[in-house]
């Protein structure tokens, strides 16, 4: 789940334009040019076969069909320098001066400002299946259903609630509070709990998919609605 810095005014949003391209197998692989307004509209030298675009607080990454990063902008923090081997990446992340990107073979590959530590990866550093990176902290996803969260633990950020299992989905919340869904559509929150964003609304079920904000969150619940003619016959 990517978002935009908490800083506006800063913020860049990049969109990829997808396009329909003929891949082996029978299948189909979307890719295509970035497009990007607000305070800075710069695009990369070439710009097209893009398939995941990330933004952060200035600076921006995309992801292109043959597992290569491209990143510009500012590069205060060496936030735009991809370490190599830049191959094989199938997702990206980026938040406030850092970025991570997650290979084809489950691992996590941070760099950029590290002054909390957020772009050393724990041990071991395999399984992952989704990335997060918020402002001075960064989540992973494992295929075992747990969450490894790592970096700045001042509002406890990374200490993943009991029983850390199950886990489908992931969101980090800027710099103080992180998002997971359950396999069984709940919700867990944990971190700083100002203005009540750690608070999920009753009824905690049937949700879907989750997004994380610096002082609020979003959620999808399935609007499951009672079959009217069961209702009937059971009276």
């Amino acid at each position: 789940m990517n978002k935009l810095s908490a800083v506006c005014w800063l913020s860049v949003v990049l969109l990829c334009i997808l396009f329909t391209n003929s891949t082996t197998g029978g299948g189909v692989e979307r890719s295509g040019i970035i497009v990007a307004w607000g305070s800075d509209d710069r695009v990369p030298p070439v710009n097209d076969g893009f398939v995941a675009v990330a933004a952060g607080t200035t600076f921006r990454m995309g992801l292109k069909k043959d597992g290569t990063i491209v990143a510009w902008g500012p590069n205060h923090h060496g936030e735009c320098n991809i370490p190599e081997p830049n191959k094989d990446f199938i997702a990206i992340s980026a938040e406030y001066a850092h970025a991570m990107g997650l290979k084809s073979d489950g691992r996590v590959v941070c760099w950029g400002w590290n002054r909390f530590g957020q772009c050393n990866v724990p041990e071991p550093n395999k399984d992952f299946i989704a990335i997060d990176a918020g402002v001075l902290f960064t989540m992973g996803l494992k295929k075992d259903g747990s969450i490894v969260v790592w970096g700045n633990n001042s509002w406890g950020v990374c200490n993943v609630p009991e029983p850390n299992t199950n886990f489908v989905a992931i969101s980090a919340g800027s710099d103080s509070h992180c998002l997971a869904l359950r396999a069984d559509g709940t919700i867990v929150t944990w971190g700083w709990n100002r203005y009540g964003r750690c608070n999920v609304p009753e009824p905690n079920t049937n949700f879907i998919a989750i997004s994380a904000g610096d002082v609020h969150n979003l959620a999808i619940r399935l609007n499951i609605k009672k079959d009217s003619s069961t209702s009937e016959k059971s009276r």
